[in-house]
């Protein structure tokens, strides 16, 4: 099959591009390096050093044989991503392509509309340029398990039976998003489904739980290949940290009581879930949705868990109680279903001391690239100005600078207005932001 995988660059859509690379599937790779420009301009990095996506694609076709074809650009261009899709020809879209962390949303004000114009308006183009170019395409979406929120009742896949007034339908799943990012990911949803009805177009939307891991079988290939492993306060995830911590004999940071519960699942496992529902395709018109986790636990099972295993390798650490940078319930009813990419074929790798072990012990390679300053969190919920980097040259605004780099503006009236097919036009280092927040060239 013709694959084109959307942010084929990041933490899952590289190692995602090779995986389906190597069942002979001709794969391209779209991305904007956005990532990359904001842990450059953040004070971040990834703690496993990653080569550029050029020199990962060329070590892969020494490794593999096969080849994946890049398309370098912003999805919010139409006329880029509309250009790719007409010459490409997918028969499915994978589409990582979004901002993906919600502390990154609620910094600020602009990079709350940053990323939901980003990530919204990206995969509306994405549903133009399929319905123009490709109406066939399947558009195999990763959403979050974080759209649904913290309700007291069971979370359904996607929609939930309703009686009402001796009525009865079957409605999506009500949404209690926690932060902009996962409201963004809520609109994305609507707007898919909305497509698929409309214009006969299919959708997967995959919501996934927090995903862990930092090798599958084509990373561990060469260390050229390997993935991207985020642990800093902004793009880094709960069993992320506890790890680095571990690493460096500090006390894991449970943040408010720990009860709160996430779903949460395996890198390989998302690997193969994608490539299920790809083999396994809705019919035309069709939008549905998988609940694409494998495990549950509370952050404070899993700091135990972490705890445990650092212990048998001779760290004996604590854990810390902090005060809860989110606004979430503490402790909470969490059951969610999990069954239909199970029935497809899935059979999970779930979380245990082994693997905790091999992730630490990786880690303790880079130990010397940790910074302990970008472990604990910046980004109040509370607050509607919040520090945007751990590096000296970041003030309040410093990373919202770069970070409308890469959008272009022009002013008329005194009004800004923005021009997506400008992307790219101009340098971010070209770019400043005056003390109005207007965004002028240097």
């Amino acid at each position: 099959m013709r694959l084109l995988v959307i942010g084929g660059d990041g933490y899952l859509g590289w190692p995602q591009a090779m995986f389906l690379s190597r069942k002979g599937h001709h794969v391209g790779v779209v991305d904007n390096f956005l990532h990359r420009q904001l842990d450059q301009k953040g004070g971040t990095d990834s703690l496993i050093p990653i080569c550029s996506l050029e020199e990962r694609i060329a070590a892969w076709g020494e490794v593999s044989g096969e080849r994946i074809e890049p398309f370098s650009g912003d999805i919010n261009d139409y006329a880029f991503i509309s250009d790719v899709i007409k010459r490409f020809k997918p028969e499915a879209i994978i589409h990582y392509g979004e901002q993906p962390s919600a502390p990154f949303s609620m910094i600020d004000r602009d990079h709350a509309v940053f990323t939901q114009v980003n990530n919204i308006v990206g995969t509306l183009n994405l549903l133009f340029a399929i319905k123009e170019h490709q109406p066939a395409c399947h558009l195999v979406k990763l959403g979050t398990m974080g759209e649904y929120g913290t309700p007291n009742i069971d979370i359904e896949e996607g929609f939930i039976d309703i009686s009402h007034n001796g009525r009865r339908d079957i409605l999506p799943y009500p949404k209690q998003p926690g932060s902009f990012y996962h409201l963004s990911k809520v609109h994305d949803s609507h707007n898919i489904m909305f497509a698929c009805k409309v214009w006969g177009l299919r959708s997967t939307d995959l919501n996934q739980g927090v995903v862990y891991g930092v090798e599958t079988e084509e990373t561990a290939l060469d260390e050229r290949l390997a993935t991207r492993f985020d642990y800093d306060g902004i793009w880094g995830t709960v069993l992320n940290r506890f790890c680095v911590q571990a690493v460096i004999e500090h006390p894991l940071t449970v943040y408010g009581q720990g009860g709160q519960t996430r779903g949460f699942l395996d890198i390989r496992d998302t690997m193969r879930c994608v490539e299920l529902a790809i083999l396994n395709p809705p019919a035309p018109g069709e939008y549905r949705v998988f609940n694409q986790f494998t495990e549950q636990f509370t952050i404070r099972q899993l700091a135990e868990l972490v705890k445990e295993t650092a212990r048998k390798k001779g760290l004996f650490l604590e854990i810390a109680q902090e005060d809860d940078p989110r606004v979430e319930a503490q402790a909470h009813y969490y059951n969610a279903k999990h069954t239909r990419l199970v029935d497809l074929g899935l059979k999970p790798h779930y979380l245990s001391d082994v693997l905790l072990e091999s992730i630490l012990d990786r880690l303790f390679r880079y130990r010397h690239r940790i910074r302990k300053e970008t472990i604990l969190p910046l980004v109040d919920w509370r607050k509607t100005r919040n520090p945007c980097g751990y590096g000296p040259s970041t003030g309040l605004q410093g990373l919202a600078i770069e970070l409308w780099g890469n959008r272009l503006f022009s002013e008329g009236n005194g009004a800004r207005s923005w021009s997506a097919s400008a992307i790219n036009a101009v340098p971010v280092s070209r770019w400043n932001m005056a003390s109005d927040g207007a965004v002028k060239p240097r």
